[in-house]
């Protein structure tokens, strides 16, 4: 298992800008893919992003708005949020999900960072 810490969270204004962090307890390249997830009140959890080596994946609600990156050196996973709207309001989590050399898969969640878009 690896421990994920996400931060970065708050309030902020329709069209604004926000940056999450996700940190792993160990290198996230041993981490085959880390993503983002959201869950607004009364809605299921849903993929936002999500991140390998070489690629990266966005929702179709966000894409053009919001930005996966990581930082292997600092063991970190970044969203960038920009032109944030009122529905983008949710506790965000962040997921790591790898298989070991025996093929054991592995599925890991932080606690989650609440954000609120609202003027």
């Amino acid at each position: 298992h690896v421990q994920l810490v996400e931060s970065g969270g708050g309030l902020v204004q329709p069209g604004g800008s926000l940056t999450l962090s996700c940190l792993a307890s160990r290198s996230i390249l041993s981490i085959d893919v880390m993503g983002w997830y959201r869950q607004a009140p009364g809605n299921e959890r849903e993929l936002v992003a999500t991140i390998s080596t070489s690629s990266t994946n966005a929702a179709n609600s966000v894409k053009g708005r919001f930005t996966i990156s990581r930082d292997n050196a600092k063991n970190t996973v970044y969203l960038q949020m920009n032109s944030l709207k009122p529905e983008d309001t949710a506790v965000y989590y962040c997921n790591a999900r790898w298989l070991d050399v025996s093929g054991n898969e592995f599925d890991d969640w932080g606690q989650g960072t609440q954000v609120t878009v609202s003027s």
